[in-house]
């Protein structure tokens, strides 16, 4: 892993993935770079920046999608062993449809850990995947969980020498998400339907109750920032 800036890691992704463009950018792109995406939850890094996902997915870049949790709470009603086995189902959809792949960090929904041996967890990953570039929560959240990604990953990136580029991404902001304010943007109008489908794969949530004001639309010019969606 050599140390790449955010601004540099967003700049492979400055035009729109269609026809001459998209050659255009995968001929610029040619030293590839590996994404890993930390997310608290099946679904979060999907709707947080799916798009961006698809977006260095398809210009040839290795994506790793890690979920803290499989999201054992998420499902009312339902064993945290059966909530579990669905939503990693429908995270490895959403990673199917994003170009992305599915790992998962082996923590509790609900009961995630900042401590000791979860910081060590993290950093040993991060030193085994050494991703050139870094995405995460913004730490500012009402969720615990989601602060907990944010947390980890961020004491990961500073005790492995800072060397990928770090971004932060918003989930449902102003209800989650609080206090975040864009630095970049990455256009994903071309990728906007593969993200919405992502969203959608995960079924348990039910995602449409929430889709108008959370999703775009395909055809959409969505910001994304430093941070990205």
């Amino acid at each position: 892993m050599s140390a790449i800036t955010r601004r540099a890691a967003l700049q492979l992704l400055a035009a729109p993935l269609a026809g001459a463009a998209l050659g255009a950018v995968r001929h610029r792109a040619a030293a590839k770079v590996k994404v890993l995406v930390v997310g608290g939850h099946p679904d979060d890094p999907e709707s947080g920046c799916g798009g961006t996902i698809a977006r260095y997915a398809d210009t040839g870049n290795e994506v790793l999608v890690l979920y803290l949790t499989r999201g054992e709470a998420g499902i009312p009603g339902t064993s945290h062993d059966d909530a579990a086995r669905i939503r990693t189902a429908e995270s490895e959809r959403a990673c199917t449809l994003l170009g992305a792949t599915p790992r998962f960090f082996g923590q509790i929904d609900g009961d995630t850990r900042v401590d000791r041996a979860a910081y060590a967890a993290m950093r040993e990953l991060l030193t085994q995947e050494r991703p050139d570039v870094l995405l995460t929560h913004w730490p500012v959240d009402t969720h615990p969980d989601h602060r907990a990604a944010s947390l980890l990953a961020y004491d990961a990136w500073l005790r492995t020498g800072q060397k990928a580029a770090l971004g932060y991404f918003e989930v449902l902001t102003g209800d989650q998400t609080q206090l975040f304010r864009p630095t970049d943007y990455v256009d994903i109008t071309a990728v906007a339907q593969r993200k919405r489908d992502a969203c959608f794969a995960h079924v348990s949530q039910k995602p449409a109750a929430r889709a108008d004001g959370a999703l775009p639309r395909a055809g959409a010019r969505v910001p994304a920032c430093g941070g990205v969606r």
